[in-house]
């Protein structure tokens, strides 16, 4: 296994249909899902020469903790699909690799389960708010309680997108959701997370809680502006994994845009086909603090378990380094927007 589409083909190979179908749909036609990908490639990268990259850092921090590297892991449910032991699979290998785990709602070890595993690991809850409002609230004190120092909202999701693969399969939710049982969720389809949500919702969120709020899901200026006028400390560019509304842009697309219309006002990150080590570094350079992986922990999840997960982070830490040092950045704060150039620009040329 030395490569990402490495663990990607057994995963391929090995999960039972019904989960692989599952776990790496996208929705509808999944032009989104595969323009995710495709649009890193359309980046060009333009390296200097002749600069000390002999001790080279990717350390940062994300709201105020220090983590060792500018990847994390994303929230993605039911991670019992991939391997029997989970979360806690997980948030070990983001421990070891001293960096962020973002715990899905919809997650298949608890709250607490995942916190006791890991509790030196940098744990942030991802939330929906649900039809029930005061079971939201309780959801919220856990992760509160349980050490979580950050909330991820995802504010994407009014509907489920339509995903013809779980729709071929009726998919039905095979494992238990612990921090979801006394709702009784038999489908991922069932309508659980109201449709309802505005932004007075992260206003009530900030009033419930110390931890400071994220949104996930944002794509526009407008709504970026927004989200900076209610007092959010970050703002998740992303569309949900090509798994949404198709045919909206790749994330990193509209990354740069959203970073000049944010400015200071609140820490940025990204998601969505981040594959390479190149492909950090690019998202970096167009302004974010850090990107979260998704679908590749999962491969490495369904490989090994926690070793497995901490392979795939430890070899996109490694290719980052590598990219870094040979595009003269010596730390993260080197890379520059002017490494980074759209392959048009060279078309325009001819």
């Amino acid at each position: 296994m030395i490569r990402l589409s490495d663990f990607e083909q057994y995963a391929l190979d090995q999960l039972p249909k019904i989960f692989k179908e599952y776990l790496f749909e996208g929705s509808c036609g999944e032009f989104t899902l595969k323009e995710n990908e495709s649009a890193f490639q359309r980046l060009k990268l333009l390296p200097r020469v002749l600069r000390d990259v002999s001790h080279l850092t990717t350390e940062t921090s994300i709201l105020g903790k220090k983590i060792s590297m500018p990847i994390g892991i994303a929230p993605t449910s039911s991670h019992k699909m991939a391997h029997p032991d989970g979360e806690v699979a997980m948030v070990k290998a983001a421990r070891s690799m001293g960096t962020c785990m973002v715990l899905s709602t919809y997650a298949t070890c608890s709250i607490e389960e995942v916190a006791d595993a890991a509790p030196d690991c940098l744990r942030w809850f991802q939330l929906y708010i649900m039809t029930d409002k005061e079971f939201t609230r309780k959801l919220v004190m856990r992760a509160e309680a349980a050490g979580y120092k950050a909330l991820v909202l995802t504010v994407d999701t009014y509907v489920v997108g339509i995903r013809y693969g779980s729709v071929r399969n009726n998919f039905q939710c095979p494992l238990k959701l612990p921090n979801l049982e006394s709702l009784n969720i038999k489908s991922y389809l069932d309508p659980a997370c109201t449709s309802t949500i505005t932004w007075k919702h992260i206003d009530w969120l900030r009033s419930l809680t110390k931890m400071p709020v994220v949104v996930k899901g944002i794509l526009t200026v407008d709504d970026a502006r927004e989200a900076v006028k209610h007092g959010v400390a970050g703002i998740w560019v992303s569309n949900h994994g090509g798994r949404q509304l198709d045919t909206v842009p790749a994330p990193i697309e509209v990354l740069p845009e959203i970073v000049k219309a944010v400015g200071d006002n609140a820490e940025i990150y990204v998601d969505g086909g981040v594959r390479y080590g190149t492909d950090v570094l690019k998202a970096i350079a167009l302004g974010a603090r850090a990107v979260f992986i998704g679908r590749p922990a999962l491969w490495g999840l369904t490989y090994n378990g926690e070793e497995g997960a901490r392979q795939v982070l430890q070899l996109l830490l490694n290719e980052l380094r590598v990219a870094m040092a040979l595009s003269g950045c010596a730390a993260l704060h080197d890379i520059s927007r002017s490494l980074v150039i759209h392959q048009s620009h060279f078309w325009s040329k001819l």
